[in-house]
């Protein structure tokens, strides 16, 4: 278990969570804010917790995370810190599955992966980007503290997305 609040359990990926990654990452939400991942099959799943989450936690000591609910062990989204090579500092990203949007899942997750990057990382700044018409998760990273600094683009992507930052 990497956290735990008052409703949720985050903790790492591994390969029995193929199916739910199946899922999550065929939503609308997912394939319009975040891209289409070409995970189209369970062994798509596999591959991309392996070279994604489980690379970053031999890598940097912590990635993405699978978020499910403490009463009945639902898996219900993701949330957790990404190293870019395109960004300076730790990147925060979170989605959910559509049915658990509006129930405050994600704020709860942002704020435990906060803390968790201040306390057991010691960081002293978090980054968060997002598209411009991503006016739900723009809402959620400005309550949970975050400032816009500025627009990027990152090299080889044609979207222009908004940077966030809070410092810890």
């Amino acid at each position: 278990m990497v956290a735990e609040t008052e409703r949720l359990h985050i903790r790492r990926f591994d390969t029995g969570d193929a199916p739910f990654i199946l899922a999550l990452l065929n939503t609308p939400g997912w394939l319009q804010f975040i891209g289409d991942k070409h995970i189209h099959t369970l062994n798509d799943a596999e591959n991309y917790i392996i070279s994604g989450p489980v690379k970053s936690y031999k890598k940097y000591g912590f990635g993405l995370y699978l978020v499910s609910l403490k009463s009945n062990g639902e898996a219900i989204g993701m949330c957790g810190l990404i190293q870019r090579a395109e960004l300076q500092d730790i990147d925060i990203g979170f989605a959910f599955l559509p049915e658990h949007n509006g129930r405050g899942y994600a704020m709860e997750s942002v704020q435990a992966m906060v803390a968790y990057a201040k306390t057991n990382l010691n960081l002293s700044k978090l980054l968060a980007i997002t598209l411009p018409e991503n006016s739900s998760c723009i809402r959620l990273l400005k309550k949970a503290g975050m400032q816009f600094e500025h627009n990027i683009r990152f090299p080889a992507e044609n979207e222009e997305l908004m940077l966030f930052s809070i410092n810890l």
